[in-house]
């Protein structure tokens, strides 16, 4: 039933990993399992065993083949580096080759102690299980890159976090688990040897394109470059939904591209550029207006790693790498303008300029700010109002004083003339990229206190099912759309899994 693994990092040499099989639980219960995405693997899903699945997911069993271990590597957390981090609660069971050819990790995220876990129980409680598939699923659907949940499986058995909680274990899967801080792991030791051959491994994995490039030097900075570009294409994505990831540490940034490692994640919905969720970010670091500079922040500690690689004369490969961050920033506007024209129903081709619609752009999450609007709301009622002046009264309900945002719709249709498109046609190519329905916090946190409390899965179950389609407005979901009532507002998340 399980797919054939490839173990492509079980065979790298012992410094990247430490052999570790996963800690069998008390009484395991599979509470959810994505088909589709098991479909996508390769599993045997008319084979299916409930039974032996459970096993597998909860790390009772070793499925045959896998070889499992712990991933070493280091990170900055919160602006320090901290030379040994390493999975202190993952285990990777191995690669398996999906549908379309692509290698897939495979892992278990609360499966034990590990030799990395420097004090912790290596156990994950099943809140931040539950928010960890909540939303990375919603993400994946949302079109942002994403690793994916494969199944979650609670443990019968209590972790303490304050109080004691039902435990679980998440089965996650990734394009691969590399991150900027396993390059650092290795260059704070000196082994230019091991940061080369996890550079020829992202390559081979991530940017095969590369591998033709005939110089050493050339190749390991486009392998840089090609990180950079990714990481711009994900944080515009992230900013384009409200989205704030909360622990932007080096260790959490994957060099495939993907959103890993959500903790205290959660979509906004009142606007404010300050918003944060992590209860430990008291200084705002990674709050969502930071997030594209942080991007670049950890981009730049990735090039130090590549440095040795990229010239023999380290003041050469300085400037070189430092010539391509300095290309970040066009390079994230270009993304964000795309992703924002989008938003707003406008291409590039019938743009007066860039400034004009930035501009544009930026006016409008002034006014939300000011007006106090909700983030997703917002653009959703402006798909409504891209159909003319009859549709803006559930748009402008949304703010707290009425001038700003309609003069601004005002120039904004004024904008919208320049498309030499019909405004049906523009309004549904906007509900294509402006969700109904996001994770919105308070729903996510009442699904958890059904689960924790009650072991009632049911509304887990249920908002499941309204985000896997979260552009179709349905009359049946009117509340999933609408943001907490102020007694209700949940302001931080905490690390968990």
């Amino acid at each position: 039933m399980f797919p054939e693994f490839t173990l492509r990092y079980a065979h790298f040499p012992e410094r990247f990993h430490t052999r570790f099989d996963p800690v069998p639980v008390k009484s395991p219960r599979l509470v959810a399992f994505n088909r589709p995405l098991a479909e996508e693997l390769g599993f045997d899903l008319i084979a299916f065993d409930a039974t032996l699945a459970t096993d597998w997911f909860s790390g009772n069993r070793v499925p045959e083949g896998a070889a499992p271990l712990a991933q070493a590597y280091a990170g900055h957390q919160f602006g320090h580096f901290n030379p040994r981090l390493g999975d202190g609660r993952a285990v990777l069971l191995g690669e398996v080759t999906d549908g379309e050819g692509r290698l897939r990790d495979i892992q278990l995220k609360g499966a034990g102690c590990t030799p990395f876990s420097r004090g912790g129980d290596g156990r994950a409680p099943l809140g931040p299980v539950l928010r960890e598939y909540l939303i990375s699923e919603a993400m994946q659907v949302l079109g942002v890159p994403t690793t994916r949940a494969l199944a979650a499986v609670t443990t019968g058995e209590r972790v303490i976090r304050g109080v004691p909680v039902p435990g679980a274990v998440l089965t996650r899967v990734a394009s691969s688990h590399l991150r900027i801080g396993t390059f650092q792991f290795f260059a704070a030791q000196g082994d230019s040897e091991a940061v080369k051959r996890l550079a020829d491994h992202a390559i081979e994995r991530h940017y095969p394109a590369l591998a033709d490039i005939a110089s050493p030097g050339e190749r390991y900075l486009a392998l840089f470059e090609a990180v950079q570009a990714r990481q711009a294409v994900l944080v515009a994505r992230w900013m384009g939904l409200g989205f704030i990831h909360g622990v932007m540490n080096t260790d959490n940034a994957s060099i495939a591209g993907e959103t890993i490692d959500y903790g205290p994640c959660a979509f906004m919905e009142r606007y404010d550029p300050a918003t944060v969720f992590s209860s430990i970010d008291e200084g705002g670091r990674y709050a969502y207006t930071n997030q594209p500079w942080i991007a670049q922040w950890n981009l730049a500690r990735f090039a130090e790693t590549l440095l040795p690689l990229i010239d023999d004369d380290q003041q050469r490969g300085i400037d070189r790498a430092t010539e391509v961050l300095k290309t970040y920033a066009a390079v994230y506007e270009a993304e964000w303008l795309a992703v924002m024209r989008a938003k707003l129903g406008l291409s590039e081709a019938a743009a007066g300029s860039d400034s004009a619609d930035r501009g544009l752009i930026e006016s409008l999450l002034e006014a939300m700010h000011t007006g106090r609007a909700d983030f997703t709301l917002t653009f959703r009622r402006l798909c409504d109002a891209a159909e003319g002046e009859g549709h803006e009264s559930e748009l402008v309900a949304l703010f707290e004083r009425a001038e700003p945002i309609q003069a601004w719709v005002a120039e904004w249709r004024q904008r919208l003339a320049r498309e030499g498109v019909a405004v049906g046609e523009i309004a549904q190519q906007m509900r294509a990229v402006n969700p109904a329905y996001i994770p919105r916090n308070h729903r996510v946190e009442a699904a958890l206190a059904a689960a924790i409390d009650e072991e009632d899965f049911a509304p887990f179950e249920r908002l499941m099912q309204v985000l896997a389609r979260p552009f179709e407005e349905r009359a049946e979901h009117a509340d999933y759309a609408q943001p907490a009532p102020p007694t209700a507002q949940v302001f931080r998340t905490f690390c968990g899994t």
